[in-house]
């Protein structure tokens, strides 16, 4: 069957439901989306994996954020522990959570139930200097790549993507800029909380970061200003062509990869959804540049990955829509 013919044949088992076409609006464009990317009719999400990938930023001596650098550290052993909205939420949906830790500036620190897939002490200060080689920059992919094929192999039919990384805000509205030619004016938001001050030097930052990062090409652009954690979930989302796998996209710091990842390899968007509409401003310039459209809008800033474990339930009663759902012919009503 030809892509063309599956959708036809999708979006006529959704119009034939007991309902006005149309009439579930969004939750009939997630079916269609996630049948076409698991080219079936009775596409399944019923074995979530949710990846988390931690990291430093080498940017954060800048003093672009108001938390402490430590806080990731911290963040992460909260992860270990089970007590972060992530694993609140995914215990919540019965969503496996894999915590990865891809460098912090604490090379010792190690915690249980956390993946230790270390590149470096963090990254370098994009401010300076390129934040990660290119060697990084792909071996952080790899990560993201690997474990994506690793969770499919073992019968996981959607993916969640999510990060934890102080300072990786900055990171997010740099890419945002070098990506589609935005000055840090329209691209830098408050974050976790920034001070008008902070939101100031993180302008000024990535501004004189662009000035020394003059490549068009999304990966080496992803390697001057982005993060590990922003890499593996690269990794992850160009990945999920290749897997036929459905990946769920967080908030601003996902998207951020998303946009990357798209203007890498465009194809592969088909496959991503995209959970929420971040309270960060520059969200939207994102969603507008992938023609996405986020399923909540629930004001969230968090990141972790928080607002696709929320969205997740709306996938899967998508699809048990598309399979589940009675037709007109099923139930015996006459419409004519």
């Amino acid at each position: 069957m030809t892509k063309n013919d599956l959708k036809i044949e999708i979006l006529h088992k959704i119009n034939n439901k007991t309902k006005p076409p149309g009439s579930l609006g969004q939750i009939e464009e997630i079916a269609l989306q996630v049948g076409m990317a698991q080219k079936t009719e009775v596409p399944k999400v019923d074995k979530p994996q949710a990846l988390v990938f931690g990291a430093d930023h080498g940017v954060c001596a800048e003093g672009v954020n108001p938390f402490p650098q430590k806080v990731t550290e911290l963040m992460m052993a909260n992860f270990s522990a089970g007590g972060a909205a992530m694993n609140v939420f995914c215990r919540s949906n019965d969503i496996p959570l894999q915590i990865v830790n891809l460098g912090i500036v604490n090379p010792e620190a190690k915690w249980p139930n956390v993946l230790d897939k270390t590149i470096a002490a963090g990254t370098k200060n994009l401010r300076r200097e390129p934040a990660m080689s290119m060697i990084e920059c792909e071996r952080a992919m790899a990560v993201g790549e690997q474990l994506a094929r690793d969770a499919v192999a073992t019968g996981c039919n959607l993916l969640i993507i999510g990060e934890m990384g102080i300072g990786n805000t900055t990171s997010a509205s740099a890419l945002l800029s070098a990506l589609t030619a935005q000055s840090a004016e329209f691209t830098v938001g408050p974050g976790t909380g920034a001070s008008p001050e902070q939101i100031e030097t993180k302008i000024t930052v990535i501004n004189e970061a662009l000035k020394r990062c003059q490549s068009t090409d999304p990966l080496t652009i992803l390697a001057e200003v982005g993060g590990f954690e922003i890499a593996a979930m690269v990794g992850v989302l160009l990945t999920a062509e290749d897997l036929g796998c459905v990946v769920m996209v967080d908030g601003f710091i996902s998207t951020a990869a998303a946009l990357v990842a798209f203007k890498h390899q465009p194809s592969a968007r088909d496959y991503w959804l995209f959970s929420h509409a971040s309270a960060e401003p520059a969200h939207q310039l994102m969603i507008i540049e992938l023609d996405a459209k986020p399923i909540l809008n629930l004001s969230l800033h968090l990141g972790e990955g928080t607002g696709a474990a929320l969205a997740y339930p709306l996938v899967k009663c998508a699809v048990a829509m598309l399979n589940e759902m009675a037709t007109f012919q099923s139930a015996g009503i006459i419409t004519e």
